[in-house]
């Protein structure tokens, strides 16, 4: 007799009371919080940002229309209409997790109500599959990280509850060989073959969520739980048995997203992108948490997954149509999110450092790859809008992740149009200079919000600067950073709008293959080949504003500087000696630099032994 059949003779099962109980109390799918209350956590936030918003385009508006309106006053408008939404979100994260850090006596708690029980002692009883998801990426490196997680696990007294699985994609023959010597060396080290299980598929069909799914299919049965790892991705074992014992607490708990920071890096780009990205995380995961709630984020990795309902109803569908935007999905997991909430599992991020760490790509050529990968992969969202049942959050986030990209081609519009400007507006003679100064410099800083909260975090919190080497350091790093900040986005910008203009012309091609991810320089000719539109487009820029206005040149370098120095910007982040530089100096650098965990200890000892 079929399982289904028992249910409907004997009634519902527990599991299926205690669900309908908690939705009969208006509670979110785990009982975790009062869906009340989240609905009106949104709503806040809706009013917040769009009055925001309404407020910045009266000004805009004002601003623009003084002599009467252009063609480009007009695509202006449009623009800033797609390109400030991004900006304005973000600013309100970055306000409200400020809020929750300082403003409240336990933020925490109103953001993640699961996390109390990853502090018991609780015996777990939830047998995990550790995936490491592999494609022609360097093989020792892959598997001693892998060695040093399980390390970890057992040092908590829990580790026979963890097995490891070898997920592997790679079509290279020379790395396929040394996967299989490696897999087979561990297996015999560990004594118990079940523990370890190598699988290379012969091809990448579904990309890495073909992968995972291969997975589910061949041995999800055997466990509850499954934690991917990406080839450069690390977790401490007591983060996850704390995750675990939180998805043991909570059976509809459908997908624990940690937060995930960068490791300790000898690339100078590396280590100032992740230096602004570890500390403008916390505030920005805190605020958007605490809206988001029950319909959080998926980032694909190092993040506790339940396996039967993500095998039965997060199944990625194949995109009508050709290449690019057709076929398999290649941002999987933001999409598996909002179909793990439909099947009324929540999911939720933990907003908490530490024990959770991934590498970054060592060159601005190389993160510019990954990008474009996110990019092709979320601008595939716009065929999955028309889902049917997805929450009403769940769908606010494909659009989300479409606008992420949609609004870069906006903002270099913008910039392209700002000579045209310019040109416009010389024969004005009350050209309102105060308020359109205002509004840009307003705006530059709701841009560095969560840069600003996150220094703001660090400087708030007791010992804060001391974990980033003293405060002299942190205010210096956050300076560098901050610069950094601005060329980057310059080149990110203007490299994304060029694909995205291949992509219409069905020019743009991206393909899933191993990373770089060790430092090493650039060469000129590598640089130039890679941005030299950034500097032709700089050069317009920079000779029609310093023709026309120097004033305006001026004033427009932190969003234009970037495209005239992104060559030798590409080339300086990439030097090694630029890296060693900042490492020497301790500047940039994250707390794991100055007092490194074991889990990372572990590692580089194994990579100088």
């Amino acid at each position: 007799m079929t399982e289904t059949a028992t249910n409907q003779r004997s009634g519902p099962t527990t599991f299926q009371r205690v669900t309908q109980e908690v939705e009969a109390l208006g509670l979110t799918p785990a009982g975790l919080q009062d869906a009340t209350v989240l609905r009106r956590r949104r709503l806040l936030v809706l009013v917040l940002n769009l009055a925001t918003l309404a407020l910045l385009l009266a000004g805009l508006a004002q601003v623009l229309g003084v002599g009467g309106w252009t063609a480009a006053d007009v695509a202006v408008f449009v623009a800033f209409l797609f390109g400030a939404p991004w900006t304005v979100l973000g600013f309100w994260n970055a306000a409200i997790g400020l809020w929750l850090l300082h403003g409240r006596k336990d933020g925490l708690a109103e953001v993640a109500p699961f996390a109390a029980a990853g502090e018991r002692a609780t015996p777990l009883t939830l047998r995990t599959a550790v995936l490491m998801t592999l494609r022609n990426e360097d093989p020792a490196r892959a598997f001693r990280r892998l060695k040093v997680v399980k390390e970890s696990l057992d040092a908590t007294g829990e580790g026979v509850w963890f097995d490891y699985f070898v997920l592997s994609d790679t079509n290279d023959p020379a790395v396929a060989v040394a996967e299989e010597a490696l897999a087979a060396a561990w297996a015999q080290e560990i004594g118990e073959p079940a523990r370890l299980i190598y699988r290379r598929r012969t091809n990448n069909a579904g990309f890495k969520a073909g992968n995972l799914r291969d997975f589910c299919e061949r041995w999800g049965e055997r466990y509850e739980l499954m934690l991917p790892l990406d080839a450069d991705s690390v977790m401490a074992g007591e983060t996850i048995l704390g995750m675990a014992r939180m998805m043991q607490a909570h059976p509809k708990l459908g997908i624990l997203q940690s937060l995930v920071v960068g490791m300790p890096s000898r690339s100078a780009f590396a280590r100032i992108f992740q230096f602004g990205m570890r500390h403008g995380m916390r505030p920005y995961t805190m605020g958007s948490a605490w809206w988001g709630g029950d319909c959080g984020p998926f980032w694909g990795h190092n993040a506790l997954v339940r396996i039967a309902p993500f095998r039965d109803h997060c199944y990625l569908p194949i995109l009508p149509g050709k290449a690019p935007l057709g076929g398999a999905v290649m941002s999987h997991d933001q999409v598996e999110a909002t179909l793990m909430r439909r099947a009324g599992y929540e999911v939720r991020v933990l907003p908490v450092e530490g024990g959770s760490w991934e590498e970054n790509p060592p060159t601005m050529l190389e993160f510019a790859k990954r990008d474009l990968r996110w990019c092709l992969g979320n601008l595939q969202y716009l065929k999955l809008l028309d889902l049917p049942d997805l929450e009403r959050m769940s769908r606010f986030q494909l659009v989300w992740a479409i606008l992420m990209f949609l609004g870069l081609p906006a903002w270099t519009l913008m910039i392209a149009l700002l000579p045209l400007k310019v040109l416009d507006d010389r024969a004005i003679a009350d050209y309102p200079v105060t308020l359109a100064a205002g509004l840009y410099v307003l705006f530059l800083a709701m841009y560095l919000s969560p840069k600003l909260a996150g220094f703001a975090d660090i400087l708030l919190t007791r010992a804060g600067v001391r974990r980033y080497g003293g405060a002299a350091r942190f205010l210096a790093s956050a300076v560098i950073e901050v610069l950094f900040a601005f060329l980057q986005g310059a080149v990110s910008s203007f490299r994304t709008t060029l694909f995205m203009i291949g992509l219409a012309f069905g020019r743009a091609r991206i393909g899933w293959n191993g990373q770089a991810r060790d430092a090493h320089a650039l060469s000129l000719a590598t640089a130039f080949a890679g941005l030299w539109p950034h500097l032709l487009f700089g050069t317009y820029l920079v000779a029609a504003l310093g023709l026309l206005a120097p004033a305006v040149l001026i004033w427009s370098l932190p969003l234009t500087a970037g495209y005239l120095l992104a060559i030798p910007f590409a080339m300086l982040t990439a030097w090694p000696a630029a890296g060693a530089w900042l490492a020497g100096h301790g500047l940039c650098g994250i707390p794991e630099d100055f007092e490194m965990p074991p889990v990372l200890a572990a590692i580089r000892d194994g990579e100088s032994a």
